[in-house]
């Protein structure tokens, strides 16, 4: 006959779990006499066990950032773009990031199966127009993705935004029949040079990369830095400043053409996933037939950066959406100390602090990108965005980092990528403290700029 362990001895021992299997067996008033002795924590722990609620994660709410449905009240195409990506992401990229992460390699064989979304015409027209709620979808794709890989957003972004809008914009209409076709189908993959080694804030104003009229070609020199998808692309759009009058000029750049040369960068913290190119153009001679016909100076370039930078809020938002979703995730299901680390008030009040930071980053991407899509977006609204959803990214994913102590610098985990990739989207696209001044100079009506 087997006996039945004394319950006293179990709570002595704290052997809770071998109580609570028991706890059909145990003699009742033994068990309230033994529980008697017990602090406030151990009861809590013998409650939850013999309720079965310790290991019972099934009633427990699925993590969600988006708290107070605002992606609910968008309009029907509008989500189911966002549930394509979503489920694009899942499916194809999350199993394979964290190698191509270790390789610091773009998979280019998710490009065949994005083409199969054919995301591109969900925000383009077929002649390089918008469609009426273009910045809205191209927000949404972005945030998906950046809840998941903020490199493959990157690498959406630079092709589907900067080097397809640099064409749409300045591009004749032989230019446009003949590139944005190809570049909707994603079958020419494009790149943008326009940041420089030596300019990046200042690039408008001290572009170093030159251009010459020889005839019916230009002769480009010069370098160009940080260039996501040039190590791969078709074509790379160059911006380059005109020898003879100071006039900014932008050229289709084809691969392979005599003196344009790519190094990819190596040794990258962040985004790692994106290939970033260091483009040299040593005498790059490019017919004139590929000058884009219709750029009017630095106003073109002013106009497609404006075009995608509500964009690079956007990551902000998807980058600290998708880190505290991992972060509650965890918080549910890790134990320390005898319970789940969601149940400490120290741990929860990380969680609370980033749902606030995500549900109202977006809240302002949201209606940025309304401003945008009916014309009514100011370069200061599109700063003030950045500003705020890049700072307040920082501080989530730190946060979110944080609940998942040593296990958040490991890329298994997920949050560590996340961790890391913030500290791009708060440099670039215009550092935090330039789109500050633009802000500043915007609400003051005076300039601070040097």
């Amino acid at each position: 006959m087997t006996s039945t362990p004394d319950p006293s001895a179990l709570l002595a021992g704290l052997d809770l779990r071998a109580l609570a299997a028991l706890s059909g067996r145990v003699d009742l008033p033994a068990l309230l006499g033994a529980a008697s002795r017990l602090n406030d924590r151990q009861l809590g722990q013998l409650t939850r066990m013999l309720s079965g609620q310790q290991d019972d994660h099934s009633s427990l709410p699925a993590p969600d950032g988006d708290f107070l449905g605002q992606l609910g009240t968008l309009k029907p195409d509008e989500r189911q773009t966002a549930a394509d990506v979503r489920a694009f992401m899942e499916a194809h990229v999350a199993p394979i990031m964290n190698e191509y992460w270790n390789r610091d390699e773009f998979p280019r064989q998710l490009i065949p199966e994005l083409r199969r979304l054919d995301l591109l015409r969900r925000i383009w027209n077929e002649d390089g127009t918008r469609k009426p709620n273009a910045t809205v979808l191209e927000g949404l794709i972005t945030l998906e993705a950046c809840r998941v890989d903020v490199s493959t957003a990157v690498f959406f972004g630079v092709h589907a935004g900067l080097a397809f809008a640099s064409v749409a914009l300045g591009g004749s209409d032989e230019q446009k029949a003949e590139w944005l076709p190809k570049m909707l189908d994603l079958e020419a993959i494009g790149a943008f040079g326009l940041t420089e080694p030596e300019g990046g804030s200042q690039v408008s104003q001290g572009m170093r990369t030159t251009c010459r009229r020889d005839g019916d070609r230009w002769i480009l020199r010069g370098q160009k830095k940080w260039i996501g998808n040039s190590t791969f692309s078709d074509f790379t759009v160059i911006w380059a400043r005109d020898v003879d009058g100071g006039e900014v000029r932008g050229f289709i750049v084809r691969a392979g053409t005599p003196g344009y040369s790519v190094e990819k960068i190596q040794g990258k913290t962040a985004l790692r996933i994106v290939e970033n190119g260091l483009i040299t153009l040593d005498d790059c001679a490019v017919p004139d037939s590929d000058r884009l016909q219709n750029v009017q100076g630095w106003r073109t370039t002013a106009e497609v950066l404006k075009l995608t930078r509500a964009g690079v809020a956007w990551q902000g938002v998807g980058c600290a959406m998708g880190a505290y979703e991992l972060a509650l995730a965890y918080a549910q299901t890790r134990e320390q100390f005898g319970k789940r680390i969601g149940e400490f008030q120290l741990i929860q009040n990380h969680l609370v602090h980033m749902l606030g930071n995500v549900t109202s980053m977006l809240a302002l991407c949201l209606r940025l990108s309304h401003l945008a899509d009916a014309g009514d977006m100011r370069d200061e609204h599109a700063a003030l965005a950045k500003v705020v959803t890049a700072a307040r990214c920082r501080e989530t994913v730190a946060l979110a980092r944080e609940t998942f102590g040593g296990n958040g610098i490991l890329l298994e985990y997920g949050v560590a990528k996340h961790f890391a990739d913030t500290e791009a989207i708060y440099s670039y696209e215009g550092t935090n403290e330039i789109n500050t001044l633009v802000v500043g100079r915007a609400i003051t009506g005076l300039s601070a700029f040097v």
